[in-house]
């Protein structure tokens, strides 16, 4: 880790530069814990300032979305994208549509998916983007006419070899359907511009399960440094949306049982475990209905505990799909001290740095989510390559694909993050690891 005073010295550089943008900082300090170190050992990208470059936006874009709703009352939304670095490819990156989004979360997301990117080996930049519109409650008709003025913006910015969207919390098929629409009307042209597509119209096979399968692909890696897998592993699995509905559909193909679903109102609990049956029912209830998972508990007859998170749950594997800072200290204690030795997070930063310092100094096996959740922008740069070839792949090609992706980022970890006792810190190795290709492509671009 950073020597105490380096790592101060830059952060209050960092945060004297964005104030205000709390998850950013965090964001930045949890990299460049581990990265400064680095570059005291190789200076070149110390003299070229490579770290505060990544740091600094290439492009910020914000604009108003006014859009009229179902009883004909205009409203008005904030639209963002942070374009974040380009040196190794078009940006990329995810839409988030919910009311938390604001400057400092999407610089926070967009900085991640940087070295994400540039982990998962495909030429890839990194960007993010989104409103504080919130889809909940609102009527198809309504989201359209979002979707249309936010596009009708967000258009003259993006492109197939600029900048390439994508899903995340709240954009899900529909929105994405309605974006590409709009943006093929304005443009007058059918080109791959935002992924996550339909499979009938541009879209990859394996894209909506990409994010979760890679989590437990990146998880069953880990586990093999120590001879296990995931075959009869209790899991906890928070969140009840597209991550963590194909997370638990992974770990349950492999063995594992997930006893735990969750959603911002509460958690349930059926240590029977959640079996294929009942996964379709939890897909149809929140994909379909958009209700709540305390359904779920209604309709089997389990526990819900309202009000809380899930890591009070005994288990062996916890698995984060839900949000940022979902598991803090406390909650990594209680973790740990119920048989957890296994956290791969499907979210992004879902664990505070309190809990990231509990799992290092208990040498778990931690998969961060730069790494772990790399899955879904990975299947997203495969729909980019299809898309330009005008060609699809099969579904056991894609898996194929990416599962080799994931195991490559867990090596490119391991490389860079092993330690002389053997203990693998996926932190450092991540971190280290999708820096170096970014950094080398920045030097050899010069000061741009």
């Amino acid at each position: 880790m950073a020597n105490d005073q380096l790592l101060k010295d830059f952060m209050a550089k960092v945060i004297a530069k964005n104030p205000g943008e709390v998850e950013y900082h965090q964001a930045v300090e949890e990299v460049a814990a581990t990265i400064l170190p680095f570059i005291e050992e190789n200076p070149k990208y110390k003299t070229a300032k490579i770290l505060e470059r990544i740091g600094e936006p290439e492009r910020v874009i914000l604009f108003r979305i006014p859009w009229v709703d179902d009883k004909g009352e205009v409203q008005i939304n904030k639209g963002y994208r942070i374009e974040m670095n380009s040196a190794i490819g078009p940006y990329k990156g995810g839409l988030r549509f919910h009311p938390t989004v604001n400057l400092g979360v999407l610089k926070f997301l967009a900085y991640e998916q940087v070295f994400k990117n540039s982990l998962t080996t495909l030429p890839m930049g990194g960007g993010k983007g989104g409103s504080d519109f919130d889809p909940k409650g609102k009527s198809d008709a309504e989201v359209m006419r979002f979707c249309q003025s936010f596009m009708s913006e967000l258009f003259r910015h993006i492109g197939p070899n600029t900048d390439v969207p994508a899903g995340d919390i709240g954009v899900g098929g529909r929105e994405i359907g309605f974006l590409f629409g709009q943006y093929k009307r304005l443009r007058n042209e059918f080109t791959g511009v935002l992924t996550g597509k339909g499979i009938e119209w541009g879209g990859s096979l394996i894209r909506p399960e990409a994010t979760g399968y890679g989590q437990v692909y990146f998880a069953e890696e880990m586990l093999k440094t120590r001879g296990d897998s995931m075959k009869g592993k209790i899991c906890t699995v928070s969140g009840s949306g597209n991550v963590a509905q194909y997370c638990t559909e992974k770990a349950t193909e492999l063995g594992a049982k997930v006893v735990t679903l969750s959603d911002s109102q509460g958690y349930i609990y059926d240590p029977a475990g959640i079996n294929k049956e009942k996964l379709e029912y939890v897909m149809w209830l929140k994909n379909v209905k958009r209700g709540r998972i305390s359904e779920y508990a209604e309709k089997y007859g389990v526990e819900y505990i309202a009000g809380k998170r899930p890591w009070e749950v005994k288990c062996d594997v916890a698995l984060p799909s839900a949000t940022q800072n979902e598991i803090n200290g406390d909650e990594a204690k209680m973790l740990l001290a119920n048989g957890c030795f296994v956290v791969s997070e499907g979210a992004n930063m879902p664990s505070t740095p309190e809990a990231i310092d509990v799992y290092l100094d208990a040498k778990i096996l931690y998969g961060p989510g730069k790494a772990a959740n790399a899955g879904g922008v990975a299947v997203s740069g495969l729909e980019m390559a299809q898309n330009s070839m005008r060609f699809g792949w099969t579904r056991e090609e894609v898996d194929a694909k990416l599962l080799q992706i994931m195991k490559d980022i867990h090596a490119n970890c391991i490389k860079y993050g092993k330690d002389e006792d053997g203990w693998v810190n996926y932190v450092r190795g991540a971190n280290i690891g999708g820096f170096v290709k970014v950094a080398d492509a920045m030097l050899a671009q010069g000061i741009v």
